[in-house]
């Protein structure tokens, strides 16, 4: 039996894989190896880097079959960095789309007079009265942009949340 198979028989019996199993998995595995090996794929090829490592090998498939629990692993489980830039644009946009439909700017004013001559001119920064035969028309033009950008970032905020929500439970349950 090879030294990889032996290793693994050790790992199964320090997770507490009951005897009759440990012998099925590690004769699975010995005949695994031994007919890579007559058709000439190395040890590397069949396991990949689970070759350099039996006891990690030997644990998550010990898990995989559902005889010990899933091997965790150490360190701090962390969020994901590209959820975080998300979120963070995400709620910068809303406040952004929100502070431009308050400030009501820019506006548009058209004069229109009843004079076939007469020019419209661009808005000036202070206000003229319309003379008796004009007629003055102010708008928000960038209204209607403003509004579907802020409800697209709402919707981008609500999906970000969903995100979130999503991740942390299956962080739960998953190992670290």
């Amino acid at each position: 039996m090879s030294d990889f198979v032996e290793q693994c028989r050790r790992e199964w019996r320090r997770l507490g894989v009951p005897d009759p199993l440990a012998d099925e998995m590690a004769a699975d595995l010995a005949s695994d190896l031994a007919e890579a090996e007559g058709e000439g794929v190395s040890a590397e090829e069949l396991l990949g880097r689970s070759a350099f490592d039996p006891s990690s090998f030997a644990a998550t498939w010990a898990a995989e079959r559902g005889i010990v629990p899933a091997p965790q692993r150490r360190g701090i489980a962390r969020k994901p960095v590209v959820l975080v830039v998300f979120t963070a644009l995400a709620a910068t946009t809303v406040i952004v789309a929100a502070l431009l439909l308050l400030s009501g700017r820019p506006t548009v004013t058209m004069v229109a007079s009843g004079n076939p001559k007469a020019r419209l001119f661009p808005p000036t920064a202070t206000f003229v009265p319309p003379a008796p035969d004009q007629h003055v028309l102010q708008a928000n033009t960038s209204a209607p942009v403003e509004w579907i950008l802020l409800f697209l970032a709402v919707a981008a905020l609500g999906f970000a949340a969903w995100l979130w929500a999503g991740w942390s439970s299956s962080r739960r349950y998953a190992p670290l």
